[in-house]
């Protein structure tokens, strides 16, 4: 038995705005309740922005590596997203690096990378959900979704679907103190018994947090809130 991925979880103070933001940053379908981007080939699951009255206090767990085509797709990406009501920020990144580093009308980091990137080919728009966390973790979800490792060297992780997709990577030691719930979070569907399926995530390392009806709350190893729902 395993879990697949349905959802992930975006906090937002403006949920409608940011689904906006990000449709038109992606090419994705905004769903008719207005806060879900509709899931496609480029990771298989949807992203629903969820209203929250936290204030951003600290750099997300968890950003969007985009890919680009070439030189001008990746500067048209660029365009369209600060035309969107993105910005550039500074994290650091030394002036020979090519990324471009922007973040959304909230203060959400997220790459545009280079061309030609290897790690980031055949994926799709949004490449890697890249992370901050362990090795640990990285195996932990390897094992929790039945995806492969495609990446294990150095403490750092990736892993990606069978069919393809964008990749899930982590980065390794050091991992960040999390000081506050992480704004962007998994939701799981049990492929069966959903009791069954929460005591396997605890088996490989999860924690059960508390239930609101049919959802069950629970952390990775490292921390980061994730829920599964019934199949």
């Amino acid at each position: 038995m395993t879990s697949h991925l349905v959802t992930l979880s975006f906090d937002a103070n403006d949920p409608t705005r940011l689904a906006q933001f990000w449709a038109g940053v992606i090419g994705r379908k905004v769903a008719d309740d207005g806060i879900t981007l509709l899931a496609n080939d480029d990771s298989g699951f949807a992203i629903r922005f969820t209203s929250t009255e936290e204030k951003k206090t600290e750099p997300n767990q968890m950003h969007f590596d985009l890919t680009s085509k070439s030189l001008e797709d990746q500067q048209q990406i660029v365009a369209r997203a600060l035309e969107l009501g993105g910005r550039h920020i500074d994290i650091g990144q030394l002036p020979e690096e090519k990324d471009v580093v922007l973040a959304d009308p909230e203060g959400n980091e997220f790459c545009v990378v280079e061309p030609g990137n290897n790690f980031l080919a055949d994926t799709g728009v949004i490449g890697a959900f890249s992370s901050d966390g362990s090795q640990a973790v990285g195996y932990f979800w390897s094992k929790a979704l039945d995806w492969p490792l495609v990446w294990d060297e150095n403490e750092e992780t990736a892993i990606q679907s069978a069919q393809g997709g964008s990749k899930i990577s982590w980065g390794g030691p050091p991992v960040r103190e999390k000081t506050a719930k992480n704004r962007l979070a998994y939701e799981l569907a049990a492929d069966g018994d959903q009791q069954a399926e929460v005591d396997r995530l605890v088996a490989l390392g999860a924690t059960r947090v508390d239930s609101q009806g049919d959802v069950v709350a629970m952390l990775d190893p490292d921390g980061n809130e994730f829920s599964v729902v019934p199949a």
